[in-house]
């Protein structure tokens, strides 16, 4: 869609003219439009169903943790993003340690957090601390939910700007189902939402699929911390291979990011993980290791109805958006007829 692989850079145009540089998160939008955090860039870009690309925040290498509109503002190391039904942006500023937000005419603030301090006390604000957040996702309440990743926690920002811990234990990594402070995490990094408010987090460091419900409870929905490897299946009997971003659509089917075997995965609502992509060179059927990157990607000849990537924020049903990360940075669409 646009991009060119081999190639970095930050210009903006259309399809093959535009260049990114290590893109890590996208959002879109009903209308089509595509939201992407161009992390080594230090931006955030946006792309047309066309593949118009321009940029809506910060410039090109300049790093920083200034709040201001369009390329006045500065982020250090922006990775996950979400949109809200209105519009508005929430952008995980990793070692920034803050919450970015950025409204519909590119005027940036900061959510949460204090740039440049890590920690993991709750708080309004600035009173806040993260450390090294990585995933956003946003539910429709407003309410704005974090991977806080170097601490193994999960936290939420009520529209307000109060942040709480919802799930985990700060600084203890682990695989441990439960309510609250009684649930482990290993780094998480990608967060999605559904329309009932549960939230699926990409636990990286496990190797699983993770679902917490509106009340708090932390169960594994699929994939097995003991093993790292690719294989469909039913909950534990399914694996992954350090899975970094997840994708809910409207009908409760979760997409992976299955990054260590370099593959697109799917989990029914009642927990059946199949392969949609893999990439060339790949295997499947119980390896215990995994293509992390190159190679051509196979479009999906399987699955249901299709959503909008990057955690939370309005879908676009007939489509859907895969980030390929790498040297080239290329962005990639693959599309689907809606049935």
């Amino acid at each position: 869609l646009a991009g060119t692989s081999g190639s970095t850079g930050s210009a903006d145009g259309a399809g093959s003219v535009a260049r990114f540089n290590q893109p890590s998160g996208i959002t879109v939008a009903s209308s089509g439009l595509l939201t992407v955090s161009d992390t080594a860039n230090a931006m955030i870009r946006q792309v047309s169903a066309t593949g118009v690309v321009g940029t809506l925040a910060g410039s090109a290498s300049v790093r920083g943790n200034g709040d201001g509109t369009g390329g006045a503002a500065t982020f250090r190391l922006p990775i996950g993003i979400a949109q809200n039904s209105s519009g508005s942006l929430y952008i995980a500023d990793a070692t920034n340690h803050t919450i970015r937000a950025m409204t519909a005419a590119n005027v940036v603030s900061t959510l949460a957090g204090s740039a440049g301090n890590s920690g993991s006390a709750d708080g309004t604000g600035d009173a806040a601390r993260f450390n090294y957040p990585t995933g956003v996702a946003v539910d429709g309440a407003g309410n704005v939910y974090v991977a806080d990743t170097t601490n193994n926690l999960i936290r939420k920002i009520t529209p307000a700007g109060l942040v709480s811990t919802l799930a985990g234990v700060v600084g203890v990594s682990g695989w441990q189902d439960g309510t609250g402070a009684g649930a482990l995490f290993n780094q998480p990094q990608g967060l999605a939402v559904d329309a009932a408010g549960n939230l699926y987090v990409a636990d990286t460091g496990n190797s699983t699929i993770r679902k917490i419900s509106p009340g708090g409870v932390v169960t594994t929905l699929a994939g097995l911390s003991t093993v790292g490897g690719l294989k469909d299946g039913n909950g534990t009997d399914a694996w992954f291979n350090q899975p970094r971003d997840v994708a809910v659509d409207g009908s409760g089917t979760v997409y992976v990011a299955d990054t260590g075997n370099a593959a697109i995965r799917k989990i029914t609502p009642a927990g059946l993980v199949t392969t949609l992509a893999l990439t060339a060179g790949s295997s499947s059927g119980g390896s215990t290791g995994g293509s992390s990157g190159g190679g051509t990607t196979t479009p999906p000849t399987t699955g249901g109805s299709s959503g909008g990537g990057g955690g939370g924020g309005g879908g676009a049903p007939s489509l859907w958006f895969i980030l390929a990360v790498g040297g080239s940075a290329l962005l990639r669409m693959w599309q689907r007829q809606r049935r």
